[in-house]
């Protein structure tokens, strides 16, 4: 029997809670989007009977799946399940955070005890407001209950086991709207968004980036401070930025420029350390790359390898002992192997190319490099005079400048009486005269400096042609000696190669020649090694023969013997050789 329901987990919530059949419950929407009269936020989740505190509960059970209603004995009455047949009870729109019922059709001799009795299985109760007439209005403490409650529409019930008509009817339970029940829903609301709103404020404030320390005011403790800050390379950054803030402030003025011109000589300074680091990174950063091409190479020719077994097994020979999927992994691995390595073989070709158009780079920057060495010293000093001549300009117009403020000053007030200001200004000019003096001395530096680089460029240049044409004097003359000596002086050449290069060697010389001397048919080479090793073990024949073959004019070598007895003989001709030489 089937039994068609509008709502069907609302049925079924009740039959499990009440013992029957385990069921699924419903799951009201509890949150939808917040009524824009309210103030609230829109687009928090639903509450769901799957979330903690509302109890794990099987999921629902599909429409058309049968129900069957039993018979409820209870103390004083009894339940009766409705005609299967019928259709289900019509309820009203269920109103927001809905906790009370509405139960009609009571019997007229039915007691508030009797409704307790009947619905407390649905749940705990927390009022009752019963009508004369035959209906009542039942509270629940929890949302669920009300659909436990709605499980009891359409029973009949029977007060003992009269059949009176009094104490008989046909419930109807449905929805009910209260206003305790939607002020608490709207309260929930509330609350439920000020946590969301919390939960946002406070993931947003975990995402915001901190805020940056705020910057001291200038002041003279606060300018040493920094000073010292500027000069280790660890607090560097941070006393910069607080050397950047402090002129953005417009803290400089008169009485503390010479501080801030200390401070801003300070993070200059810096600027080789940079250029060095910067040296030694693009240094790692080479290393890397040599060995990432080393070992990709590497690799390559482990492909190469492994191709090359591939292309040998594809060979006839080999390749009719495979079976014919044997033969179809072979080429795919083989194609596979091939792709591989054409990709590493380009991208190394690749880096390759990058370090030759590199390297060409490099040699034109190392043909300007070379001729700019030697000048490069004056040069520096040369730049160092100038930015000395370009401090003192500046000092010199701000030692001016200061002398105007105080003639104007001086003629505003009238006071030509004053001592201190006339002392001050006698000061001031007598260092304005001073600095005048050293920026000519500097100006004539600058310029002698500047004649002695132009001299010594063209004196280079000079020196340079000159090399050139030595040079090729150089080359000629090294050319018509080797033509010369290779002509005339065959033997002198011979004799300055120094065939005996150790006195070990002139040693065996002398004792070989004694012993052929005494032999003046020969002798072998086993025969002359079997003599030197008398003398020492360690002498080897292969040294011996090689020692002899190079003094042509002190040993020769003959060929003695007829047949199965020819042997070869070494021979001392050092008395011949004498007269040749």
């Amino acid at each position: 029997m089937t039994l068609p329901m509008s709502d069907p987990t609302a049925w079924t919530t009740a039959m499990n809670n009440l013992g029957m059949a385990p069921l699924g419950i419903a799951g009201q929407p509890i949150l939808p989007d917040f009524d824009p009269a309210l103030g609230m936020m829109t687009g928090i989740p639903p509450i769901t009977p799957m979330m903690p505190g509302l109890g794990i509960v099987p999921p629902p059970i599909p429409p058309d799946m049968p129900v069957v209603k039993e018979i409820i004995h209870c103390k004083s009455c009894t339940l009766f399940p409705p005609n299967p047949n019928l259709p289900p009870p019509a309820t009203r729109e269920r109103p927001p955070g809905c906790k009370t019922v509405f139960v009609g059709g009571l019997p007229e001799n039915g007691t508030e005890q009797i409704i307790v009795e009947v619905f407390e299985q649905c749940g705990e109760i927390i009022a009752i407001r019963k009508s004369k007439k035959n209906f009542c209005h039942i509270r629940f403490s929890e949302e669920y209950m009300v659909d436990k409650a709605l499980y009891l529409s359409g029973y009949r019930i029977r007060l003992g086991s009269s059949t009176d008509k009094k104490d008989t009817g046909r419930l109807h339970v449905d929805f009910a709207q209260a206003r305790d029940d939607l002020y608490e829903w709207e309260c929930k609301q509330r609350m439920l968004a000020r946590e969301e709103r919390h939960r946002r404020r406070m993931e947003e404030e975990r995402l915001r980036p901190p805020s940056p320390p705020p910057v001291v005011h200038y002041s003279d403790h606060e300018c040493s401070i920094v000073s010292e800050k500027l000069k280790d390379d660890s607090k560097f950054s941070e006393a910069v930025q607080t050397l950047l803030t402090w002129i953005e402030r417009g803290e400089v003025n008169r009485r503390s420029a010479n501080n801030f011109y200390s401070m801003i000589q300070s993070a200059n300074s810096h600027i080789r350390r940079l250029v060095n680091e910067k040296a030694a990174h693009e240094k790692d950063m080479e290393e890397a790359k040599e060995k990432f091409k080393q070992a990709l190479s590497g690799i390559l020719i482990q492909f190469e390898q492994i191709v090359a077994v591939y292309h040998s097994a594809s060979k006839q020979k080999a390749w009719d002992h495979f079976t014919k999927a044997q033969r179809k992994n072979i080429s795919v691995w083989c194609k596979q192997a091939e792709e591989i390595r054409n990709i590493h073989n380009d991208e190394l070709m690749g880096i390759r190319r990058e370090e030759e158009m590199e390297m060409s780079d490099d040699e034109i920057e190392e043909t300007t490099e070379t001729k700019e060495t030697e000048e490069s010293a004056l040069v520096s000093q040369a730049e160092a005079l100038k930015e000395e001549n370009d401090s003192l300009r500046w000092q010199l117009d701000a030692y001016r400048n200061e002398v105007e403020l105080l003639k104007q000053e001086q003629g505003k007030a009238h006071r030509e009486d004053d001592p201190n200001k006339e002392q001050q200004l006698k000061l001031l000019q007598q260092a304005l005269q001073g600095m005048q003096q050293h920026l000519l001395k500097v100006q004539e530096e600058y310029k002698r400096k500047e004649a002695e680089l132009e001299k010594i460029k063209d004196d280079k240049l000079q020196v340079e042609k000159m090399l050139e044409s030595l040079k090729e004097k150089e080359n000629c003359a090294s050319r018509l000696c080797a033509s010369n000596q290779e002509s005339d002086f065959p033997l002198e050449k011979t004799m300055n190669g120094s065939p005996i290069k150790s006195e070990r060697e002139a040693l065996l010389v002398g004792i070989i020649s004694t012993f052929l001397h005494v032999h003046p048919f020969g002798a072998s080479i086993e025969y002359i090694c079997s003599y030197l090793h008398r003398l020492d073990n360690k002498i080897c024949t292969s040294d011996v023969e090689c020692l002899m073959s190079r003094l042509q004019h002190t040993f020769k070598q003959e060929m003695t013997g007829v047949g199965a007895s020819l042997e070869k003989r070494w021979k001392f001709c050092g008395f011949e050789g004498l007269k040749l030489t």
